[in-house]
């Protein structure tokens, strides 16, 4: 649901907004919020911390909407605002724009019109916080990134709410490109780091075609993640696709001799997430750790090329939904007895 704070003196705007967009409000579609001059506008946000987006009118008493404009973007730089004015010059429209408005539009209002400008609105705020969360989740720093992203990420709630750890349900993913270690001796390194890239670049496209991330990369082996909704069907899927693709580019090695193979483990259960590493050195992964990531990565060592290895409790919540071959009993480092495993053959 959309939650709009409306900014208007004028009392019978909150009845037409209601009345024109009834269906929406009772299909929970949009939810209203208003105020009568930019002061109560404040005091709303202060109060409502989940408003998605403001429309304001220009002219009011107490503080007038190019002043709640400013004040807007300093205190919510994720918070867009639309200026919904009677006076449409150039001037108040090139005035809103450079306070940091996001569309401007004259009054009497059309409200068509207004409910595509609200879309597209929240279309751009929610790719801002998809990118947030990407950021947060893959600790990667896009090379370009909106500046209304870089200041929240400075902002106290945001560096606080990366101390926080939790307990999630999640599957994890090792991916280890077989044999690759021994060419790094005889190739150069550019067609080393050329090909790896490359690799990586198949594996990473499967891991976000199906919703999850990739934690990091450890020298030829890449560490996934997949949380939400059939998280480990999701994980085995993409586990599939990337040893499919990585088959079929055998014949397309630059490294004489190399024919790349993959091996594979996935595990699945309770992770604790969190931000790990040193403050001193200003260095920290946010990732997950726990007994089922480090059963996973000891299931992919075990794993052989073109294999795809799950425990016996992974093979139980999924052995409806693939085809598995039964490889016996394992000894895994630091597990006191054998654990059963299974090769995911299609």
């Amino acid at each position: 649901m959309t939650k709009i704070l409306v900014a208007d003196d004028e009392l019978d705007l909150e009845l037409l907004i209601k009345q024109k967009f009834r269906k929406q409000i009772r299909d929970e579609e949009y939810a209203f919020v208003f105020a009568v001059n930019g002061r109560d506008a404040l005091e709303k946000l202060d109060q409502h911390k989940d408003i998605d987006l403001v429309l304001s009118d220009i002219n009011m008493p107490e503080v007038d909407g190019l002043t709640l404009l400013v004040k807007i973007n300093e205190n919510s730089p994720l918070l867009k605002t639309i200026i919904i004015s009677a006076y449409g010059d150039m001037e108040n429209i090139r005035t809103a724009m450079n306070r940091g408005a996001f569309d401007f539009l004259t009054k009497p209002i059309d409200f068509t019109d207004l409910e595509t400008t609200i879309r597209k609105s929240m279309q751009y705020i929610s790719q801002a916080r998809e990118t947030l969360k990407a950021i947060r989740e893959n600790n990667i720093l896009r090379m370009y990134v909106d500046e209304s992203v870089l200041q929240f990420m400075n902002r106290p709630e945001y560096q606080a709410s990366l101390s926080q750890n939790e307990h999630i349900e999640a599957s994890v993913s090792f991916i280890d490109i077989c044999g690759f270690t021994a060419i790094t001796e005889k190739a150069s390194a550019e067609d080393v780091v050329h090909l790896l890239n490359k690799y990586f670049d198949v594996m990473v496209k499967e891991i976000i075609a199906q919703k999850g991330h990739v934690d990091k990369f450890i020298g030829d082996c890449v560490m996934a993640v997949f949380r939400g909704k059939h998280h480990l069907d999701r994980a085995v899927e993409t586990a599939i696709a990337i040893r499919n693709n990585i088959d079929h580019l055998s014949m397309d090695s630059t490294i004489e001799g190399f024919t790349p193979r993959v091996s594979i483990g996935v595990n699945s259960g309770d992770l604790i997430s969190g931000n790990i590493g040193s403050e001193s050195l200003r260095r920290l992964d946010y990732t997950v750790i726990g007994d089922t990531v480090n059963t996973a990565q000891r299931l992919q060592s075990v794993a052989k090329p073109g294999q795809i290895i799950v425990s016996a409790a992974c093979h139980e919540l999924i052995k409806d939904s693939f085809k598995f071959e039964a490889l016996g009993q394992v000894t895994l480092k630091n597990k006191v007895n054998p654990v059963e495993i299974f090769n995911v053959v299609e």
